[in-house]
């Protein structure tokens, strides 16, 4: 009988190698989209993805106006979410799981 660990730390080398060649040639898309409707209800409200795109695109130093203008929400409720961003922490916080 043959060992197969040395065969099989090939394969797992070569599937990792393909990983990373697969990764780099698709198109890179952003964890929240801004304008995806799941972002909010039918009441125009927030969803939670949707506060948590806002607070993600603070995290990337966005200001409250274009957060508005990205997200197609008032300026104040821009504005109430920044101030609810901070107070979770700001650029430090730890992000919310997605999905």
């Amino acid at each position: 009988m043959h060992d197969t660990k040395p065969i099989l730390d090939l394969i797992a080398s070569i599937e990792a190698d393909l990983a990373r060649l697969k990764a780099m040639v698709l198109p890179q898309v952003p964890a929240t989209d801004p304008s995806s409707p799941l972002n909010k209800t039918a009441d125009g409200k927030l969803t939670a993805e949707g506060v948590e795109c806002c607070y993600r695109l603070f995290d990337e130093g966005k200001s409250r106006y274009s957060v508005a203008q990205t997200m197609r929400i008032s300026f104040a409720a821009a504005t109430h979410r920044f101030k609810a961003w901070r107070e979770a922490g700001g650029q430090p916080r730890r992000p919310a799981r997605l999905g």
